[in-house]
């Protein structure tokens, strides 16, 4: 299984301590070797890295370590290989432009049988989660023409959350730049830190930060992953079936399928 990394914040906000964690388990602390990726958004810009190699070994991934990039909205991802083959065409996340913006999704799982009509959005590589974003697209597009509000497009996300559930494990995050939606199919957790912020240590490396001197008593951001990143700090374990919609590092939406 892949692992999963996202963030949603109130103000610019640099995910280089969360990223450093993630960064081990691909291939140092954990088994995911096959590629990584992260997007962060700037206003209707969406800076990609990726790299088909080991998270602990690219020097793309150090790169990214050493430059604190500031955002509101981030998606990462960590891959072990189920569906496709190891390449750059198949490393997550990936990136389609709908209504303007960039939409940005990410995916844990696998999906079996999966195998949705061709519509105008297609997959460039050849894994079960980019058919997926595209299909989830193309639905999104047939459904809205022309933009709406995230919570008018919330029935249509969720409809399609629960048939990829019924595939296989579908654990994923999609943003257009402004929300962000996360689903649990078996395995999310999240964290939301504001005032009094303090210390907190990462699980997979030797490396403490102290938010306090980090942030303003305003700041608010909230930290997914598929297992909790810090090893003090309370995290918040998603529900089989869940769903959460985030904007500005505040839950803006939730909900839970049953069945």
């Amino acid at each position: 299984m892949c692992e999963l990394l996202g963030m949603s914040a109130n103000v610019p906000t640099d995910i280089v301590f969360s990223f450093t964690g993630l960064m081990q388990r691909g291939g140092r602390t954990g088994p995911h070797r096959d590629g990584w990726g992260i997007g962060f958004y700037e206003g209707r810009g969406l800076r990609l890295f990726q790299d088909p190699q080991a998270s602990s070994e690219s020097e793309v991934a150090r790169l990214v370590q050493r430059y604190p990039i500031k955002s509101e909205v981030v998606i990462g991802h960590i891959r072990q290989a189920n569906v496709g083959r190891v390449g750059l065409a198949n490393t997550h996340p990936f990136v389609r432009e709908l209504w303007g913006r960039n939409w940005c999704f990410a995916h844990n799982g696998q999906l079996a049988g999966l195998a949705p009509p061709t519509g105008f959005y297609r997959p460039v590589g050849d894994t079960d989660s980019e058919t997926a974003f595209c299909d989830l697209l193309n639905r999104v597009r047939l459904a809205f023409p022309e933009p709406v509000e995230v919570e008018q497009l919330l029935p249509v996300l969720v409809a399609a959350c629960r048939e990829y559930r019924t595939l296989g494990v579908f654990n994923a995050l999609l943003s257009d730049g402004d929300w962000l939606f996360s689903f649990c199919s078996t395995k999310l957790a999240h964290i939301t830190r504001r005032a009094p912020f303090g210390p907190a240590q990462l699980k997979d490396a030797d490396v403490v930060v102290d938010f306090q001197a980090e942030t303003t008593p305003d700041d608010v951001v909230t930290v997914i992953a598929t297992e909790p990143l810090t090893a003090n700090e309370n995290w918040s374990r998603y529900q089989p079936g869940q769903w959460l919609l985030w904007r500005s590092g505040e839950l803006l939406a939730c909900g839970q399928l049953t069945g």
